[in-house]
């Protein structure tokens, strides 16, 4: 497969330090990507940025902000039925202080309306996506891919919305547990539905390998997770699922707990995630390519990911 590479932005850079994209291919043909930028991760000037593509061309990155002096983290783009844009992302001086915030476009991602705080009071270190997209059902539900960190402990769960994003349930916790009741560390899950109401998980973990669950009722519930044969660096991950079923998976195939964040890969599947193997390489040189985001529309997948945490590169492969 043949995925040609761009930068979002150039030598000018709109932040010293940048990572965590998400990307969003518009109806028309316009592609959306957001980050966060700042001096580096976890610094206060930290907030989010949205870049919007039309023309072939990458216009100039806005700023997108919740709190000036507070560390903005890991948007979420998501496409709402109506055609607004949605923008999640998470606030928060730590990880496991984390709250989630979001705001809305109505110009396709030109212009975001005030942030407001996702579901306000709640103290679950965050609701709503923690970094990969949100899934639409095939009953239209939405479910939102979840994890927390509360207390050391990593555990993925997910949030539903029936009402295409206003209001969310949170799930369980996803089990995850070895034979000797020791728990994997999971976080970041990525979904896809097989069949309506069959939906699965993989997740980042802590183990040195990607973890699966499954799910028979919609992502109401989940069974154990379990390990696969795909190496894990304790990175992220992303994946999309083609309209012929074929599965596409970004990640760093590195079984070593922070392990090095290269090579960035695209893994592919044709039977439902039991197997893998390699489409195309998207970076092998030395340095940092991670946190990919991927998304299929009309047989065309979107790729944007961690460029050395200097610059978001976006890619674009033709299936």
């Amino acid at each position: 497969m043949k995925a040609e590479k761009e930068f979002i932005f150039g030598e000018v850079k709109p932040t010293e330090n940048c990572h965590a994209s998400t990307v969003l291919p518009l109806p028309g043909g316009d592609i959306l990507a957001a980050w966060f930028g700042g001096t580096r991760e976890g610094c206060d000037d930290v907030d989010i940025w949205v870049a919007r593509r039309s023309g072939g061309v990458w216009h100039p990155a806005a700023r997108v902000s919740a709190a000036r002096d507070m560390p903005h983290w890991n948007p979420v783009l998501f496409l709402r039925r109506d055609g607004a844009v949605r923008l999640f992302f998470k606030v928060g001086k730590k990880v496991r202080y984390w709250r989630t915030w979001f705001c809305d476009s109505a110009d396709g991602g030109r212009t975001f309306g005030e942030p407001m705080e996702l579901v306000p009071g709640d103290t679950g270190n965050g609701r709503g996506p923690v970094k990969n997209k949100c899934l639409r059902l095939s009953d239209d539900r939405v479910l939102a891919p979840a994890s927390s960190e509360t207390g050391g402990m990593w555990k993925c769960f997910i949030d539903t919305s029936f009402d295409d994003g206003d209001t969310w349930t949170r799930g369980r916790d996803v089990p995850a547990r070895e034979p000797h009741s020791k728990t994997i560390p999971m976080i970041q899950p990525t979904l896809w539905e097989s069949e309506p109401g069959r939906v699965h998980m993989l997740t980042r973990t802590a183990a040195g390998r990607i973890y699966r669950s499954d799910s028979e009722d919609f992502g109401a519930s989940w069974c154990m997770a379990y390990p696969t044969a795909i190496p894990n660096n304790n990175s992220g991950i992303d994946l999309a699922r083609a309209a012929d079923g074929a599965l596409y998976l970004a990640c760093n195939p590195v079984a070593e707990n922070w392990g090095p964040r290269t090579p960035l890969v695209l893994l592919q599947s044709a039977d439902n995630g039991v197997s893998w193997s390699v489409g195309t390489v998207l970076e092998d040189e030395e340095g940092e390519y991670s946190y990919p985001a991927v998304v299929e529309r009309d047989s065309t997948l979107h790729i944007t990911y961690t460029w050395r945490r200097e610059r978001v590169a976006y890619r674009s492969v033709m299936l």
